[in-house]
Parts: C-alpha cells; structure tokens; sequence
C-alpha cells in the first residue's frame, strides 16, 4: 500500500496561528499543519499507536503544546511548530490536556482532575477538572484555579481570562441542549478572585476567545433554537451578543481567533473555515499525505454487552464494540459476522444453529437482520468460509427489535416500535399482532424476554401494564388465537 494525497474529512481542535498564518488541526490521532489559505497540510506528529491532540500555539508561534497518550495517559508536550522531537512537561496519571500559553509564553496552562482543593464546593470527580501551569522550560506543575474550567484566553493583564465552566456530566457534543448544566462564558479577574458569568443562557456557551485589547469574546452558541454558530459581545455589555455566522443543518465547533488579524478558524461539517473581520464564512480546501493502512491489532472481547448460547451448545454469538461474534466453545476461533458503523444488539438463534439474529440501526431505524451459513459443509459460524446477511424484513419504516424464534424455527416474536408485540410466519413472510397494544407494551429495559413453549404453541413474556405503570407484569400468550 502506498501513501496518496487525499482531503481530510473530521478535521478536529482547530487553532490558528497567533499571526493568523497557519492552521494547526487534529486528523486521525495526529497533529497537521497548513497555510491559513488552504493547501496541503504537513504532519507534525508520527508516534505509532498513540493519539495527539489539542494543539495550542505559543504567543510568537514558534512552539506548539498538545497532549498525548504516547506514554499511557494523557500528557502536556510542547514541540517546534516546524515539528521534531516533543519535550514532555507532565508526567501525572490524570489526563491533561493543554487549552493555552501564558501571554509571556513561559508557561503552559492546562486542565485535569488532579487534586481539587479542600476548600471547594464541588462534588470531587474527575469530570470537574483544575487548571495548572507548568514552565515551558520544564519543572513542577502549579494550580491556579481549583474551578472547573476550559477553553481559557487571557486578559492582557496576563492573569485574568474568560473561560467555559463545567457544571455536570452532560456530554459536550450534546446539540440543542438547554438545562442547568449548559456551558457559560466567565470571566475570571485573578487579582480580585471574583468569577463573573458573562453568557448567562440557558442554552449551551462555548470556547471564548478574547481580544488582545480585552474588550470583545467571540464564543460558540446554540441561540434562538437554531444551530451552534458564531458569536460576539463586548465584555463591558455581555448582553449585546451579535451572530457572525448562520449555519443551519450542523454545529460549528472548535472556534480560534488569530491574535493578529483577527481572522477566525473553526470547522463546520467536518471541515475547516476561516472567516475575516466583517467578512464572511471560507472553506479551505486542504489535502494531505496520509498512510490509511488499518494496523493489525489483537481486539479484546472485555467489553461484551449481549451473549446468546446456540441451542446445541456448541456456539456462542455475543456483541463487542457494538459489531456481532461468533465463537466455538470447544476451540477459540471467532468469525466477526457483522462489520458496520451501526451498533447490533438482541442475538437470537435458530433451532439448527445455522442462522443468526438480531437487531441493527440502519438507515435511520431499528430492523432485524438474520445471518446465514452459505456452504452447507461449514459446521458453524467460526469456521465459515462465506456468511451472507438480509434483513428479515425487507422494509425499514418501523422499529422492529428483540427477535425471539420458535423451538420449531416456524415463527419470529418480535417487538414493533416498542409498543406492539408481532409474529411474523419465516415461511410465508405473514406478521400480525400478538397483544393488544392499548395494554401492554414489551419491557425494552429489560428485554422482553420470550420463553417458548417446546411445542412452540405458547410464550411467556414480561411487560409494562400501562394501567399499572411503571410495574411489569407477566404475560402468557396462545400463539394460534393471539
């Protein structure tokens, strides 16, 4: 295999350059960098098998900081913004991710769940992290702030900064999320040790950057129920926000601003744009040379969510990292059945062993596909030499979920839209309705789990009595009346 130019696509934690020349970027575990106009970007980065992320330009763009995992967790490096040999500044097991240099460029500041002060009111957890400086040069790390803290620019008195609280465990990538635990912009004074909340929106306030004259944030937002976009306001007037951008279908994220010049870099859609003052927004058409060979790796099963026993005990089909195995129980060779982005869940045998099912999210719903044995002299699914795959039924306009077959291989019991109970005849393709929909519905938590008579004319199952609710209840269903 060899390396081609190609054009990146989820270009990730995007910085421009202080004089608003280059652009450095995170794509596939590496940082890049590349003209602030476009073109081909140059890899700053190549330590196999571990991820690089977060750059931070120093104040004269002559050093990048960034983290990575090279050494087991995650650590602060600084290195040349033309590349070379990193110098490692952290060494503790907490993650540690860099969000800024001082103005001087002495020290690096970042954030991680080390130690938070005894005095502080947070619940002590590692997803309210500190923020720390450590010395460009080398040396111990110092805590500056014990709040919970990201994305800092700094004021030019050089100690106070705007920044993005944390309050809870809501997932940052969350779109259209308004609560108590939505993101504020805050502006830190250090000399009076008063924090002061200059967002205050219910929605979600994200990555501030300040002016180097103090007066203006640019910020991320989700305003006015549109999309997350471009945003300004003048510091002394907080509530004068003024949009700078009006994407619709997606977020923009990862929001610099060239010290310089004043231009900002961000992404939208998985690429990078660039917008000048009073301008308006720019794509950059940028490519790279990328070595996109998967590397061999040993998988672990540790992270096993669904297990499903063949019924002659010589299989076991279970779910790792969201895709379907199959292995033996008398020998270890496993077939990986299923290769999709989608997550597979519900696995479900037939009689014979030879057919697999279970519930995928494809094109937009829940269907349930069944996996077959294609050469009848294969003996089972590890050591099958081919596998084809269908959805059972071939129409994906509903939730279909949990399929459960009959002892006799005759029937599919499955849940429609969570709400109904169905059965679907696998020889002529008939469904209909096992259970009156206005009283039960199958316990999804829980799975439903069906247990059929051995002469396949009776299930069991437990359910939501929606008279009773939330309690579950058992119930015994004829499979000829219904």
């Amino acid at each position: 295999t060899t390396s081609s130019a190609v054009t990146p696509l989820w270009m990730r934690d995007v910085k421009i350059s202080p004089n608003g020349d280059q652009i450095a970027f995170t794509y596939k575990g590496d940082i890049y960098k590349v003209s602030s106009k476009g073109g081909h970007a140059t890899r700053l980065t190549a330590q196999p098998g571990s991820y690089e992320s977060a750059p931070v330009w120093s104040p004269d763009g002559s050093t990048i900081a960034f983290a990575s995992d090279r050494y087991g967790g995650g650590d602060v490096f600084v290195m040349s913004a033309e590349g070379g040999t990193p110098t490692r500044l952290t060494f503790n097991s907490a993650k540690e991710t860099p969000v800024a240099f001082t103005p001087d460029g002495k020290n690096v500041i970042f954030v991680a769940s080390i130690q938070a002060p005894a005095s502080t009111a947070q619940f002590p957890t590692a997803r309210l992290s500190q923020v720390y400086s450590v010395p460009v040069s080398g040396g111990r790390a110092v805590q500056i702030l014990g709040t919970a803290a990201e994305s800092l620019s700094f004021l030019p008195d050089g100690q106070s900064f705007v920044y993005q609280d944390i309050k809870g465990f809501e997932d940052p990538w969350r779109k259209h999320h308004t609560s108590s635990v939505t993101r504020d912009i805050w502006l830190y004074n250090s000399l009076q040790g008063k924090h002061t909340n200059l967002s205050n929106h219910p929605g979600e306030d994200l990555n501030p950057v300040i002016t180097p004259d103090g007066n203006t944030v640019f910020m991320l937002s989700e305003r006015n129920g549109g999309s997350m976009n471009v945003y300004s306001f003048p510091v002394d007037k907080p509530s004068q926000v003024t949009a700078l951008t009006s994407f619709t279908r997606h977020p923009v994220r990862f929001l610099s601003r060239a010290a310089a010049n004043g231009i900002l870099a961000y992404t939208y859609d998985g690429e990078i744009y660039t917008q000048a003052p009073n301008g308006q927004p720019k794509k950059l058409n940028i490519t790279l040379t990328y070595d996109d060979t998967d590397p061999i790796t040993n998988l672990s099963a540790s992270r096993v969510s669904d297990i499903a026993v063949s019924p002659d005990g010589k299989q076991v089909a279970y779910i790792s990292r969201g895709e379907v195995f199959v292995t033996a129980t008398e020998y270890p060779s496993v077939k990986q059945i299923t290769h999709t982005p989608e997550g597979e869940s519900d696995l479900c045998w037939s009689p014979d062993g030879r057919e697999l099912y279970y519930t995928s999210e494809r094109s937009g719903h829940y269907n349930i596909y069944r996996a077959k044995i294609t050469r009848k002299d294969d003996p089972n699914f590890s050591n099958a030499t081919l596998v084809s795959e269908e959805p059972v039924i071939d129409d994906n306009n509903i939730d279909r979920t949990m399929p459960s077959i009959s002892p006799d291989g005759k029937t599919m019991v499955f849940s429609a839209d969570r709400t109904r109970l169905m059965a679907l005849d696998l020889k002529s393709g008939n469904v209909r309705d096992l259970a009156n929909a206005a009283i039960i519905q199958p316990h999804r938590n829980k799975g439903m789990r069906v247990n059929w008579s051995p002469d396949s004319k009776w299930i069991t199952f437990e359910y939501i009595n929606l008279h009773h609710d939330p309690y579950s209840d058992i119930a015994v269903v004829d499979m000829k009346t219904g």
